[in-house]
């Protein structure tokens, strides 16, 4: 059994393997750390830097992310039981959420741009002034997903479902880029 650690962390560049519940994490550059098999409850991650670092089998139950570096992650290789995310003003470049579960998921300010978000389950999400440039989302689940003040998307309605999710006009030629269409103002 895990020992379980309740507790702020600030500065740190090593966590040792346990069970981390309801702990807030500042300032800690854990990039170069492997955090497989970790397990984080209703924990906040605060102007941290986890950039490339491997999630394998790490639980994410109830965690926030904040103004953090999450460059190249692969969340899809987390362990998916009672998966809860959110993100603000977090980079999310180059990570991928492949066939990912996570509706109802916050992505607040933030940069995703060529994430892959390929066969995911977003229904309900928030895109909200997010930068999705070069982001894939193919055979997805964007059901009732909220794009509105989102920019720089490309995705095909034809092969995900859109589903009562929200657009704004300025970034229709994103769900049109495909069929090869001019559209003029």
């Amino acid at each position: 059994m895990n020992e379980v650690i309740n507790e702020k962390h600030t500065g740190l560049s090593t966590l040792k393997r346990a069970v981390y519940k309801e702990c807030t994490f500042e300032n800690c550059d854990l990039s170069k750390q492997n955090l497989n098999s970790f397990e984080f409850i209703d924990c906040a991650f605060l102007a941290c830097n986890l950039s490339n670092n491997d999630v394998s089998s790490t639980s994410f139950k109830g965690v926030i992310f904040k103004s953090c570096k999450l460059i190249g992650i692969h969340f899809e290789s987390v362990n998916p039981f009672l998966l809860k995310l959110s993100f603000e003003e977090c980079n999310l470049n180059y990570s991928s959420f492949y066939q990912l579960k996570i509706p109802k998921t916050k992505f607040i300010k933030s940069s995703i741009q060529e994430v892959d978000f390929t066969e995911a389950n977003l229904k309900e999400s928030v895109f909200d002034e997010c930068d999705l440039t070069v982001s894939k989302f193919e055979n997805s689940n964007l059901e009732k997903v909220d794009f509105q003040s989102s920019f720089g998307y490309t995705l095909n309605p034809s092969k995900n479902n859109i589903k009562k999710a929200r657009f704004s006009k300025r970034e229709l030629a994103g769900l049109l880029s495909d069929f090869d269409i001019v559209i003029s103002e």
